[in-house]
């Protein structure tokens, strides 16, 4: 049997006939860059996070970088997130060329640990930046009381979190701002590249609807250097489509969730913790194992696909931040055992127990 990590196929036959008809919507209307669509999915995703803005922009990394810019951070600042995460996290604290600093995990959740988020506050520190890794939330109680004692903003990266939960709210309306991305993987995907930030502050959502769009406020009137950071009709269009989908996607996101962890409970892994007030969205299912590369060889010959997210928490691009083997021993332990498993909407019922019953060969029991 084939098991693919992720079917995109599966979903665009689904959605064909409706994709074809917005796309050919956008193009008679002429409205490819912003236009209608995407104003009317700023307001549908707005409604969705329960926040009262949602700007759309081009990609997640540019809902980060405008986001954190439009939060005050300047050259010199210091912004803390995670040391697991994916590079434009990181990335986008470069870009406002202040100094990304990167601090352990909670081995149980894999999300950001508060404590060492406290631990690595400075006079400089100017914001946090936790990630929902893997779609669930980070600890936002904890995170928000020490961002408050030491008067710092919060800026949510909920790229991998659509519609996620932390506490009864969703993420996105958790701190000042929040950036996502709809690339095509993400639970919530476009045809191409796509990002939003949300927030419920208008001096935040005006500043970066001009950023997007070249520091422009009125039609030829720039009052700053901004950027080329506008979404396309089209994803406006196919996100339009794809949001109503969305809690049915991701209620069987969390079935299957249910199923895995049923099949794998006693095996020789490990699989992050869920707090049951919170909702994960599973964008991945991660379970860690200590011989990964032949678990991935022998899951690979039986035709399942999976993915290391992610496999070290400083890339060769940040070595100079100075943080050597051993500065995140938690991460760096997640960073060498993790495995995503597949994990899609049309998953059946054969392909879930097949995935699970060849980990349960290959792991063996405790």
């Amino acid at each position: 049997m084939k098991v693919p990590v992720l079917d995109l196929k599966s979903e665009y036959a689904e959605l064909r006939d409706e994709v074809l008809g917005a796309i050919d919507r956008v193009c008679q209307n002429a409205a490819f860059v912003l236009g209608e669509e995407v104003e009317a999915f700023e307001r549908e995703f707005a409604d969705f996070c329960s926040t009262r803005h949602c700007v759309a922009l081009s990609n997640g990394t540019a809902a980060l970088h405008v986001g954190l810019l439009a939060l005050g951070v300047q050259p010199e600042d210091e912004v803390i997130t995670t040391s697991n995460t994916f590079l434009a996290t990181i990335e986008a604290i470069s870009y406002c060329g202040a100094r990304p600093v990167l601090v352990d995990i909670d081995p149980a959740t894999a999300n950001l640990d508060p404590k060492a988020l406290e631990r690595a506050i400075t006079p400089r520190t100017r914001a946090v930046l936790p990630v929902h890794l893997y779609g669930r939330p980070a600890e936002m109680e904890e995170i928000r009381a020490i961002a408050s004692r030491y008067n710092l903003a919060i800026f949510e990266d909920a790229a991998q979190a659509h519609g996620a939960r932390y506490r009864g709210r969703r993420v996105g309306a958790l701190g000042n701002a929040a950036a996502f991305s709809f690339y095509p993987t993400k639970n919530l995907g476009s045809y191409g590249e796509g990002g939003a930030l949300t927030t419920d502050d208008d001096q935040i959502a005006k500043f970066v609807r001009a950023a997007r769009s070249h520091g422009q406020t009125a039609r030829y009137e720039h009052e700053f250097v901004g950027y080329n950071y506008r979404m396309h009709g089209f994803q406006g269009a196919v996100l339009r489509i794809k949001l109503r989908r969305l809690y049915a996607w991701t209620s069987r996101r969390q079935e299957i969730a249910r199923e895995y962890r049923r099949l794998l409970a006693g095996l020789r892994l490990e699989i992050p913790v869920d707090d049951p007030r919170d909702e994960c969205v599973y964008h991945q299912f991660v379970i860690y194992v200590s011989n990964r590369n032949a678990v991935i060889s022998e899951l690979t010959a039986r035709g399942i696909e999976t993915v290391v997210h992610y496999p070290k928490p400083v890339q060769p691009a940040y070595s100079s931040l100075g943080y050597p083997p051993g500065t995140f021993p938690r991460a760096e332990r997640a960073c060498d055992r993790a495995l995503s498993l597949p994990v899609f909407p049309s998953m059946t019922a054969e392909q879930i127990a097949y995935v699970a019953a060849s980990v349960r060969e290959i792991v063996g029991e405790k």
